[in-house]
């Protein structure tokens, strides 16, 4: 599996979190970073951070892909849009969560969230 992780990095403890709940090893970690400027338009910005994909569109479209999101929502949605119509689909996503009772933060993987799934058990719902 491949990781396109747009938040900070991930740790080996994350990693092996992470392939414990997906059952896959996780193959590769692209990590881009996110920063987009307040004061300008976010579309332009999204081109630019899509330039620094580092998968073909085939592997988009074929690969086993999941995704750490940027914490920003705005930047999170478009970036869904942008994956979606990429890859044909909505990739599954991280949630991450702090630790209780740890200082400094130490963030753990809660979940692994399906929104593929989500969206088609959305869709029964329509009519």
């Amino acid at each position: 599996m491949l990781i396109l992780n747009f938040s900070h990095p991930l740790t080996r403890e994350q990693i092996t979190q992470i392939e414990q709940l997906s059952g896959q090893t996780v193959e590769r970690v692209f990590d881009l970073p996110v920063q987009f400027e307040n004061e300008q338009s976010y579309l332009p910005q999204l081109e630019a951070l899509m330039q620094t994909l580092p998968l073909s569109a085939t592997e988009l479209q074929t690969g086993q892909i999941l995704v750490n999101l940027p914490s920003l929502n705005y930047i999170a949605a478009l970036l869904l849009a942008e994956l979606h119509g990429r890859m044909g689909y909505f990739p599954p996503i991280l949630r991450l969560c702090p630790r209780p009772g740890v200082v400094p933060p130490v963030y753990e993987v809660a979940e692994i969230l399906n929104l593929h799934a989500v969206r088609e058990t959305a869709r029964k719902r329509r009519y």
